[in-house]
């Protein structure tokens, strides 16, 4: 619930083969997000690159001791009451935590953390309508996480937006019941692991530091990328392969974070 209000989505694999979502909400007010899950250490690096407060449903070994570490400014559902992070009962623990911005917002004031941030947008947004004529098509994406767990899209050239797929099924919005859709679509091949830690449940590391390989997709057409990341509270500078910063349509982003194998397709 949610997605198509976030400006920025990261989409990032997990154990067992799947991924999480961690979208970035801005200015927005919303009744219900979610479902909120536990946090992943790899997933703090991109939420201190946006500045932001960092909400969760409890959290693994690595990622509680990285939010003491780094000083991230977070929210973790477990500890709080039922009236600011609630499950509901039309889906299926765990998968059914919810919290709004409001209760965020509240949550946050109590905690003594900055509600508002000035720090400059991780993309190079503009006000006119970008198109990438040295592209090559792309009407079609498939990124496949894992054999089982593969994310698409397909381009819907008259509201020039892509509309999204999980394992083959269309995405709606809890909510609303409305598609949930992407205006721009980043890919960043990163390399991911297994750790092998005490609890020993197969949780994955992430390789995203340095010069990453891409694309950057919008308005139905791709270009490579490089993704360069100096270190994990650094961020992300995407840029074409002439060295120029790219310059992203104005609308919400999926930043696609996938497996260095991954046969992704773009036609």
């Amino acid at each position: 619930a949610g997605l198509n209000d976030a400006y920025l989505v990261y989409e990032i694999i997990v154990e067992g083969g799947e991924t999480r979502l961690m979208p970035v909400f801005k200015g927005v007010d919303l009744e219900k997000i979610g479902s909120v899950r536990s946090s992943r250490h790899y997933f703090l690096d991109y939420a201190m690159e946006n500045d932001a407060i960092y909400v969760h449903f409890g959290w693994s070994p690595q990622a509680q001791s990285d939010i003491s570490k780094y000083k991230v400014n977070n929210l973790n559902g477990i500890t709080q009451s039922a009236t600011d992070f609630w499950r509901v009962k039309t889906k299926k623990s765990p998968h059914n935590v919810v919290t709004s911005t409001k209760k965020i917002l509240e949550m946050a004031e109590e905690k003594g953390y900055r509600t508002q941030s000035t720090a400059k947008s991780i993309l190079n947004y503009q006000v006119d309508e970008v198109n990438l004529a040295e592209g090559v098509e792309a009407n079609r994406i498939v990124i496949p996480y894992t054999e089982k767990n593969t994310v698409s899209y397909t381009y819907d050239a008259v509201n020039k937006k892509y509309i999204r797929y999980a394992k083959n099924v269309k995405q709606t919005d809890w909510t609303t019941g409305e598609d949930v859709v992407a205006k721009n679509i980043i890919i960043t091949f990163a390399e991911n692991y297994t750790l092998a830690d005490k609890e020993n449940k197969g949780r994955q590391g992430l390789k995203n530091i340095g010069d990453k390989k891409g694309y950057y997709i919008t308005n139905g057409r791709a270009i490579e990328i490089t993704c360069s990341k100096s270190v994990r509270t650094a961020k992300t500078v995407y840029k074409d392969l002439q060295g120029n910063e790219i310059k992203v349509n104005d609308g919400n982003t999926y930043i696609q974070i996938c497996p260095v194998d991954a046969k992704v397709i773009i036609e």
